[in-house]
């Protein structure tokens, strides 16, 4: 079980390279239905699934500090996407807690608080912040599974928007775009320091050590013995955003990439603890409306408040995308739209929603479960 794990994400990252679907489908629904394969068609013993839930386990405190290590915000971009980034991130806030009260139906407030906290962190920072607010708030795996797998449908529905009719849409409806900085990668300060066996002990060193830290916070804070998984997320994400502001660490791609490969494990984690055969698929499209009530409805939002403020509409798109579909969406969005500039400022909102989607999500889950 533990070389399935560690192995299988490597395999898909190198067939990636080579096999250009994969990337258009993304390495993450590969690795899915990999998992959901093995858990539906092989055997799996007590053992190797109790295994395999504390390799999951394992995988997502070290993939925080290790990707928001590898972020920066103290580029020029950063600034000129301030409105953008609280346009949209005011509108997922508002939609997530209105559609809560819409969307819960009979179903425990609590348990539904969960599924708010997940869907707030996913649509401000993508998987990395789902994967631990998850964790966090005590979410089950099948509950998991079903927010995810629906959040495949609706965020590819929402991408073929994009791709099909955004710039049009965009662009008619919103300020033309202004002209943007140029990219903050050719000033010498915003180069990628080349990963050396040094720096990649480094990386490696302080990441072992921020978890080791607020593994011990998370023990000492807690009240009946067992660890607690909200303070133990927080203590990882401000430690980790501490850490990215020293020189030799905030700009080591190296550290981003591992921080993605831990949750490439974890996702894999996740599909293999669940069996479909097992799982009503019908019995929570309650949580499959809800997503397309978030996305769909903070994109009508941010469309409202970005005419309120006069945000150009390049840039609404792309915060929008960066949101959303995740930062690695930016250059594509980019492309569409003949407009490189754009990246900086993409990039930028999406290290945000990195950085505060972990925060946003377990006090949305604090609020909402006292309902």
């Amino acid at each position: 079980m533990i070389i399935y794990l560690l192995l299988t994400p490597l395999l898909v990252i190198w067939l990636s390279k080579r096999w250009s679907w994969i990337n258009k489908i993304s390495p993450m629904t590969v690795l899915y239905i990999i998992g959901l394969l093995v858990a539906n068609l092989l055997p799996i013993g007590p053992q190797a699934q109790s295994t395999n839930t504390l390799v999951g386990n394992i995988a997502v405190p070290l993939a925080i500090p290790l990707m928001l290590m590898g972020c920066s915000l103290s580029r020029k971009g950063a600034a000129g996407a301030a409105k953008a980034f609280l346009c949209g991130f005011v509108s997922v806030v508002v939609v997530v807690v209105a559609g809560f009260f819409l969307f819960r139906g009979e179903s425990d407030s609590r348990n539904f608080a969960q599924v708010a906290a997940v869907g707030a962190g996913l649509y401000t920072g993508g998987i990395p912040n789902g994967a631990p607010i998850k964790q966090a708030v005590g979410m089950s795996n099948e509950t998991y599974l079903y927010l995810t797998s629906y959040d495949l449908i609706v965020t590819g529905l929402y991408l073929v928007f994009i791709i099909f009719f955004g710039k049009k849409v965009f662009r008619r409806l919103l300020p033309a775009p202004q002209q943007h900085l140029p990219s903050a990668g050719t000033a010498k300060d915003d180069a990628n320091i080349k990963a050396t066996p040094g720096t990649i002990a480094l990386v490696i060193g302080l990441t072992l050590a921020i978890a080791a830290v607020s593994y011990l916070l998370a023990s000492l804070l807690s009240r009946d013995g067992d660890i607690n998984m909200t303070i133990l997320i927080l203590a990882l994400t401000t430690l980790a955003i501490a850490a990215s502001f020293l020189k030799p660490v905030r700009q080591q791609q190296i550290s981003f990439d591992l921080g993605l490969y831990c949750v490439y494990v974890f996702c894999l984690s996740i599909a293999t603890s669940c069996n479909i055969r097992q799982m009503d698929l019908l019995g929570s499209l309650n949580i499959l409306y809800y997503i397309g009530f978030i996305i769909f409805g903070s994109l009508v939002l941010q469309f409202l408040l970005a005419r309120l403020f006069k945000v150009d509409s390049d840039t609404v798109m792309v915060s929008s995308v960066a949101l959303i579909n995740s930062p690695p969406f930016v250059p594509l969005v980019a492309a569409l739209l003949d407009n490189k500039d754009i990246v900086v400022t993409g990039i930028a909102i999406g290290l945000l929603g990195y950085m505060l989607g972990n925060y946003l999500g377990i006090a949305i889950f604090q609020v909402l479960s006292m309902v």
